[in-house]
């Protein structure tokens, strides 16, 4: 990206349930500026309120702009929500703050005009503007931490739904029979076979039936993490391996399932397990090309994504590009 900043500018915030990322964000997709402060989200919707409120005060001052040069806030947040209406309904991560106006709190409390989305949807707008698919027309994102998000990009247009759960394909069902549970109480959704928090799980199976492993160590030092299985797989630990190539199968099943749906330019996976490098990659790609139809599979770009944590403040503040800029994304 080029260090020259291109105004008008806008300001991207990032709401998680441990902590939220706030940044200025120019007309190019460049970052300005990123700040991060923990939610505190367990002390209710009106701190929530004030604390997005000062990340985005000191994003504003971090830039070294004036808040009068900031156009529009976008605003990436987890949970269910009624987008259009500017609403969060019933987020999980985020106790309390159910039947939520956060658009309009959040606007009266900045005084600029606000915009809601998705977080996954926001991350795989950041990567289509200004990260791994600023080449493509459309594009998936499969977001791999503690759950499974994702996001769809199609020609420009994020891909929300008719009420605001579309592109959900972390929950995507890959087993009927005999089925995990996903994090949600239901079975057999991708998120229960190739998240973080499912790879650490299966492991855990996998050592309580004996099976010998350096993770027993690992797990004996209370430093069992889907980045520990991944560095004993590429060590050359047995069942790390197996655990590993397991979960680059199921999300293989998960891209082709996208793949069918959308025929997409891209499908990117990001988050924090991507840290398990080229190998896990290369073994989705692998198993992409066996399962797609040849044509979807000789065409569609397989890559991680590049934006890493900054996805979602920068795809936050397209979103309010779309809805307040002069001009649409590149």
């Amino acid at each position: 990206m080029s260090a020259v900043r291109r105004p008008p500018y806008y300001l991207g915030i990032d709401l998680g349930g441990t902590n939220i990322k706030s940044g200025v964000v120019d007309d190019a997709g460049q970052s300005c500026s990123s700040v991060s402060l923990k939610t505190q989200a367990t002390l209710g919707p009106d701190v929530g309120l004030e604390t997005l409120a000062e990340a985005a005060r000191r994003a504003v001052k971090a830039s070294g702009l004036d808040w009068k040069e900031i156009v529009a806030v976008g605003l990436g947040s987890p949970g269910t929500m009624d987008i259009e209406a500017g609403m969060l309904l019933e987020p999980p991560n985020l106790p309390g703050w159910d039947n939520l106006p956060i658009r309009q709190r959040l606007a009266d409390l900045l005084d600029k005009p606000t915009v809601l989305q998705n977080d996954a949807n926001a991350a795989a707008y950041g990567e289509f503007w200004a990260g791994a698919g600023r080449d493509a027309k459309s594009l998936g994102l499969f977001t791999l931490g503690t759950g499974i998000g994702c996001g769809i990009i199609d020609h420009g247009r994020i891909i929300v739904g008719r009420h605001s759960n579309g592109a959900e394909c972390g929950h995507m069902i890959i087993q009927m029979e005999n089925a995990r549970q996903c994090s949600c109480g239901a079975y057999g959704h991708l998120e229960a076979y190739a998240s973080a928090t499912a790879l650490v799980k299966r492991a855990n199976e996998a050592l309580d039936e004996g099976i010998s492993s350096r993770l027993h160590e690992v797990r004996g030092k209370g430093l069992l993490t889907s980045r520990a299985i991944a560095e004993a797989a590429e060590s050359g630990d047995a069942l790390a391996r197996r655990l590993m190539r397991e979960t680059a199968r199921y999300l293989a099943v998960g891209a082709v399932n996208l793949m069918n749906t959308i025929d997409p330019d891209m499908i990117l996976f990001g988050g924090g397990m991507i840290a398990a490098g080229t190998t896990l990659l290369n073994d989705i790609r692998g198993d992409i090309q066996s399962l797609a139809f040849p044509i979807p599979a000789a065409r569609t770009v397989i890559e991680y994504a590049a934006l890493g944590g900054d996805a979602g403040y920068i795809g936050a503040a397209g979103c309010a590009r779309l809805m307040y800029g002069t001009s649409g994304p590149e």
